[in-house]
């Protein structure tokens, strides 16, 4: 089963602290184009997927060995990596096996906040306590489990859905659980918790349909597609090229560090905007798409290998590469033949109009865009 992220335009799971904290982001996203994945998000569902089949059976990890995602490979290191840590982590969570759970359940919030919806890794009742528990894959940044907005969501929903109501039956309790190999993190609250998170979460969705909706900077920034519109983000970097930063007093420089890593932060999803509107023939003034520095390949091993001897094999499989064989042959006053190398671009970057490199061509686009119309 591939798991589907499917959200709200509003809030979710993974967005429930943004929307808390800044409710005027939810405008600024929703103007923003839909941001490509990344192979570490491929492979996180991946791994869910395989985590949601091994609990739902009575498979083993080596029966996926080699199931692929998007292009991404179960290989023995993530099994042993992830998988099995995963499983041993719900082992120590629930070591006699008594708790009853379901896995990837699909919970909202019905008409108390239309279309906003999610789905639980594990749900769960253990004794006289709800567990939800989250599957934290990446190896960057820890995530705790205190007060953890997206494990408090996924709960708020499962308690309206009629389907996962069974999980908080005669239970006094609610623990949020992030297992994120090789660690388990865990927190207890109660449901008065809960009931506080779902005024707060109504409360900030209200708000972020007004015209004056409330901005705020924080954490939550970190992940905000809507970070190069936000204003209060641009403000920052205006006041910051405005600052002689050889004048700054001492006091102020602590302060003004802080702010980097954001500022940072939005240069960096700028960039990313201006590539993604670019690569979908948008025009943004002053720059543009170029290939990227060629390296040069062989175009046929075999036949440079004949022309170059036995001097330039590094292994038995092996060759030189194109630079290093030419340095060798300068040495002996020999020129490499130009018909055994190809230089070959690595993809695209950002550059100014003022780059002498000429724009790339989207050829594949607009070829695939011709055949569609012929269909």
């Amino acid at each position: 089963m591939t798991q589907v992220a499917l959200h709200s335009s509003v809030v979710g799971g993974s967005t429930a602290s943004r929307v808390i904290a800044c409710p005027a982001s939810v405008a600024l996203v929703n103007q923003m184009p839909p941001k490509p994945s990344s192979k570490y998000a491929d492979e996180g569902t991946l791994l869910h997927d395989v985590m949601s089949d091994l609990l739902a059976s009575d498979a083993k990890p080596q029966d996926f060995l080699g199931r692929k995602y998007q292009g991404i490979e179960l290989t023995q290191d993530l099994i042993d990596d992830k998988i099995l840590p995963a499983l041993d982590a719900l082992n120590q969570i629930d070591p006699d096996g008594e708790m009853e759970l379901e896995v990837e359940s699909r919970v909202s919030f019905g008409e108390a906040l239309p279309d906003a919806f999610g789905s639980t890794d594990v749900i769960g009742r253990l004794d006289n306590r709800t567990i939800v528990l989250d599957w934290k894959f990446g190896d960057g940044v820890p995530v705790s489990a205190e007060n953890n907005k997206q494990l408090l969501f996924y709960a708020a929903a499962a308690r309206r859905t009629l389907a996962t109501q069974w999980a908080f039956a005669h239970t006094d309790s609610l623990e949020l659980i992030i297992v994120q190999p090789p660690h388990i993190r865990r927190w207890v609250t109660d449901f008065k918790t809960l009931d506080d998170f779902e005024r707060e979460l109504f409360k900030a969705v209200k708000l972020s349909s007004d015209a004056d909706a409330p901005y705020q900077v924080g954490d939550h920034c970190r992940w905000c597609a809507g970070k190069p519109l936000c204003p209060l983000m641009t403000g920052a970097v205006e006041r910051a090229l405005k600052i002689k930063v050889e004048a700054l007093p001492a006091q102020h420089i602590g302060h003004l560090l802080k702010q980097a890593d954001l500022v940072e932060n939005w240069i960096t999803d700028l960039r990313a905007l201006a590539f993604t509107m670019l690569e979908n023939d948008a025009k943004i003034d002053g720059y543009k798409l170029v290939a990227k520095r060629g390296v040069r390949q062989w175009v046929d091993e075999e036949k440079a290998a004949q022309f170059l001897g036995e001097d330039f094999v590094v292994t038995t499989t092996a060759l030189l590469s194109p630079a290093q064989a030419e340095k060798l042959l300068k040495k002996r006053k020999l020129e490499l033949p130009a018909d055994l190398v190809v230089s070959v671009s690595s993809g695209s970057t950002l550059a100014p109009e003022s780059d002498p490199r000429p724009a790339v061509l989207n050829i594949g686009k607009q070829l695939n865009a011709a055949l569609s119309k012929l269909k």
